[in-house]
């Protein structure tokens, strides 16, 4: 039987728009399974590449690939860190509670599915006003990422309302859902029961990647030559420990033929170019960010994937990056510095994963790999695509997800 679902997350993109793409991709298999589904979303989003038409209206209507999109429109801000931006939340939370439902289909379900906790009131509201059922989706635990990535105080008052609010959805919805295999050990400790928490992962899109574009031939060009190269795609920010990554640049700075590449964008890629600069590595190149049709193109160029993290306690509950399956695609093998749970990349065989910011670790394993013959290589590359495929497609997914919520 067809459901109406309505989602909101006022970071939710679409392949449009940019970061962030779950909610689309959910929704988009769920409207091919006959489903109704409504995306409430921000005007603007610090990620998106390409922001709404809105015209400046509170509320715009928008239809896109079937899904039913509400653009919600919000201040602008600069960064990330802009304060603005927690301004922007709040605004968004107060225009929810006026949305025009009178244009809208009847919920069955009513998703949070949010970066920032707050907008769990208004979707409870909305729940109890049409007897819906509430879930609760979490990407991130927040504020938990926030003490540990950047600094913040559990006193912070911002901190302390964060996670007053996420307590609130762990006791009051119907469902808790999230993309952290792991994340009920934190949850429990505020409130969740075991029984309200599902595990639903991140995965990939095989329309797009069976529609990948070339390689762009100036960004190929860039590209180092005849050499072994272990890379990374993806933003550039305080969460990917890319500190680490450098590091183990100059520790290889003796192995000529090994090449580390960058390729991305993010509010420390300038930063971390000076540093790289200063060292006087030749070894670690940075490239402009490239659309997201041509990465699959891009990860062909590499001998290695590369992805790292910070060593703290947030890991513990579990990592669902789109980058991961995006390596695990490509057939390539994948180099992990992780000391989380829920390590994807021991659990596909498809790569070697070490301790987290240890850049020695991290040399070490790239030395493995390069000794490795190709063959060897290309049998940890295909176990991951073997592994995305069997459990990470989001047809997949959206099965899993209209299951658990017809169950409740």
């Amino acid at each position: 039987m067809s459901k109406s679902i309505w989602i909101f997350n006022d970071y939710a993109g679409s392949k449009y728009h940019g970061m962030e793409f779950r909610n689309y991709y959910v929704a988009r298999e769920l409207v091919k399974m006959g489903h109704k589904v409504t995306i409430v979303s921000a005007s603007y989003m610090h990620l998106f590449k390409q922001l709404p038409k809105t015209d400046g209206k509170k509320y715009t209507f928008e239809r896109i690939d079937g899904i039913e999109y509400i653009w919600v429109d919000v201040p602008h801000y600069s960064t990330s860190t802009d304060k603005k931006r927690v301004w922007k939340w709040f605004v968004f939370v107060k225009r929810l509670y006026e949305l025009p439902v009178k244009k809208m289909k009847k919920p069955d379900y009513v998703i949070a599915s949010p970066m920032a906790p707050f907008l769990i009131k208004p979707a409870h509201y909305f729940a109890k006003r049409f007897d819906a059922k509430l879930i609760y989706e979490i990407k991130d635990i927040w504020p938990l990422s926030l003490m540990e990535l950047g600094g913040y105080s559990k006193n912070n008052p911002l901190i302390f309302l964060m996670q007053k609010f996420a307590n609130y959805g762990y006791r009051n919805a119907d469902r808790t859902l999230s993309v952290l295999s792991n994340a009920h050990e934190y949850m429990k400790e505020f409130g969740l029961k075991r029984e309200n928490f599902k595990y639903i992962p991140n995965g990939i899109s095989l329309e797009e990647m069976k529609n990948v574009k070339p390689l762009n031939p100036n960004s190929k060009d860039m590209l180092p030559k005849n050499r072994f190269i272990v890379g990374y795609t993806g933003t550039i920010g305080i969460a990917n420990a890319m500190d680490s990554f450098i590091d183990t640049a100059k520790l290889l700075s003796q192995y000529p033929s090994i090449a580390l590449v960058v390729v991305g964008s993010g509010k420390d890629k300038e930063a971390l170019r000076d540093k790289t600069h200063k060292m006087g590595l030749t070894n670690l190149l940075f490239l402009d960010p490239i659309p997201k049709d041509e990465v699959q193109s891009m990860l062909q160029e590499f001998d290695v994937c590369y992805i790292g993290w910070h060593k703290k306690r947030v890991y513990e509950y579990g990592i669902s990056a789109n980058k991961i399956f995006d390596y695990m695609y490509s057939a390539k093998p994948i180099l992990h510095a992780f000391s989380g749970g829920g390590d994807l990349v021991e659990m596909a065989e498809c790569g070697i994963s070490v301790e987290a910011q240890n850049p020695k670790a991290i040399a070490d394993a790239i030395i493995e790999f390069y000794n490795m013959t190709k063959e060897q290589r290309d049998t940890l590359g295909q176990n991951g695509k073997e592994y995305v495929l069997k459990h990470h497609t989001y047809e997949k997914i959206a099965k899993e997800f209209i299951k658990i919520l017809e169950e409740i």
